[in-house]
């Protein structure tokens, strides 16, 4: 029997079924969608979606609703990813030069990965991902960098997120090939989404756990100034300095031993 809420905010929760709504559909949802899916009637939602709009959490087009990016602003600002971009861009920006190649930055968000980083390669081509893209984590090069390294219960939480999220999972198959990840200490697979781009990946660790990962969607060719084993190398090597820069912060954040016993001891 599910326990009844204490406290009641209806308003409030039908603004966040909407939003919860929207950033699950594959595409914009009209009104009647939105109202048949939350078993709404439209008067309901009517209001809701009007506030969401004018505070730009959503916008309307012909075809339906969708969120914005907001949201993502909104959590770009947090302190973690704030320190995480601002110490990883230029960083990034040395290797998209040295490589000639786009690189991005992503991290884990419930089932999926999300770009929160980016940079274009310097040429006249390349293949560059925007920052806010999505992908379910194990159907992305970034995402499987993010699975594969963390401890055995924190991995399996993630994979239940995505099986939550109604993704089906080979998960011996899987398994096998995140372990295979982390004893390479890197990815290196076809695009899912491209033909002719191989996409490199490397985990920015701290403490053995991926706090992001650092993907190059590898464009070959002979206009390509480097080639895939080096572009993997300057990869790894950019990875561990974001972990390096990060370092210190890390620190910082984290409370010592004796300083929670003395926090203790003033109570």
């Amino acid at each position: 029997m599910a326990t009844k809420s204490r406290y009641q905010a209806p308003a409030l929760k039908k603004g966040l079924e909407i939003l919860e709504l929207l950033a699950s559909a594959s595409a914009p949802l009209t009104m009647s969608d939105i109202s048949v899916a939350l078993e709404r009637s439209v008067s309901e939602i009517f209001r809701m979606l009007q506030v969401l709009e004018e505070h730009r959490y959503i916008v309307r087009s012909e075809e339906g609703y969708r969120l914005t990016n907001r949201l993502f602003a909104l959590s770009m600002g947090q302190p973690p990813v704030r320190d995480l971009v601002s110490t990883a861009v230029p960083l990034m920006q040395v290797l998209a030069r040295r490589i000639g190649q786009s690189c991005h930055l992503a991290v884990v968000s419930g089932a999926e990965m999300v770009v929160i980083a980016g940079v274009d390669s310097p040429g006249l081509s390349g293949f560059a991902v925007r920052v806010g893209y999505r992908r379910p984590l194990h159907r992305s090069a970034s995402g499987r960098i993010l699975l594969a390294f963390q401890s055995p219960e924190t991995r399996a939480a993630m994979l239940a997120d995505v099986r939550a999220a109604g993704d089906e999972i080979d998960l011996p198959a899987l398994t096998s090939q995140l372990d295979a990840i982390t004893a390479e200490g890197g990815g290196t697979s076809p695009s899912p989404v491209l033909t002719g781009i191989v996409d490199l990946s490397a985990p920015v660790l701290s403490l053995n756990v991926a706090r992001a990962a650092l993907t190059i969607p590898f464009v070959d060719g002979p206009g390509a100034p480097v080639g895939l084993a080096e572009s993997q190398g300057a990869l790894r090597e950019t990875a561990d300095a974001i972990a390096d820069h990060l370092a210190p912060v890390l620190r910082d954040a984290t409370p010592r031993p004796d300083e929670d016993e003395e926090k203790e001891l003033d109570a």
